[in-house]
């Protein structure tokens, strides 16, 4: 009879993949991990990355991308900049900023900076401070939905009974086609997820 192979277990990674590929960054993420369990915080896997809480609260989070790695900040809105170092992550993101990094010489040119913002960090979650979001009528709705809206009264009535969050979607994803002919589309496609009551990930 063939002898038996033990199955051996395989250890999985310390971090499961992410944006990019770990080997891209090792350098600048242990440096980022170092100054975040430095500064006292707990370091976790969440949506696939290195995040560091405190009390369970979500502080940092290790980002990597193909140009850059990011120490993305939940709150950074509410953080002093006065160097504008942080990054506003598009035009829907309210809270989160991010600070980022090419290579190795930044993060430790940075370092001080990067304790400091963290030690803000820690200091407004502990405040229990909350970042001010505009509300879904703040925002211009489309002219290619409003029409819709304006000339078909179920689906006014539908989209006014959306959760905020779910409006700002529809808003957000039609607004952010450049041509009319491409606003008109996502309209058409989307007004029926509207009139079922549903947002856009449902």
């Amino acid at each position: 009879m063939p002898a038996k192979i033990a199955n051996k277990s395989v250890p999985a990674p310390r971090h499961p993949p992410m944006e990019h590929p770990r080997h891209q960054y090792p350098r600048e993420t242990a440096a980022l991990e170092e100054i975040a369990q430095g500064c006292g915080l707990v370091e976790t896997i969440k949506w696939g990355k290195p995040c560091y809480t405190l009390n369970g609260k979500n502080i940092v989070l290790i980002q990597r991308f193909h140009q850059y790695i990011a120490l993305l900040f939940f709150k950074g809105a509410l953080l002093e900049d006065p160097q504008q170092c942080l990054h506003r992550i598009g035009e829907t993101m309210q809270a989160p900023r991010q600070l980022r990094f090419s290579n190795l010489e930044e993060v430790e040119q940075l370092q001080p900076t990067i304790r400091l913002y963290i030690e803000q960090a820690i200091e407004l979650e502990a405040s229990g401070a909350k970042v001010p979001l505009r509300k879904a009528t703040d925002y211009a709705i489309p002219e290619e939905l409003q029409r819709r809206l304006d000339t078909e009264p179920a689906l006014q009535k539908a989209f006014a009974a959306l959760t905020p969050g779910r409006q700002k979607g529809y808003i957000f994803q039609i607004a952010a086609a450049k041509q009319s002919a491409t606003r008109a589309s996502r309209v058409e496609k989307y007004a029926p997820l509207i009139l079922a009551g549903k947002g856009l990930n449902d």
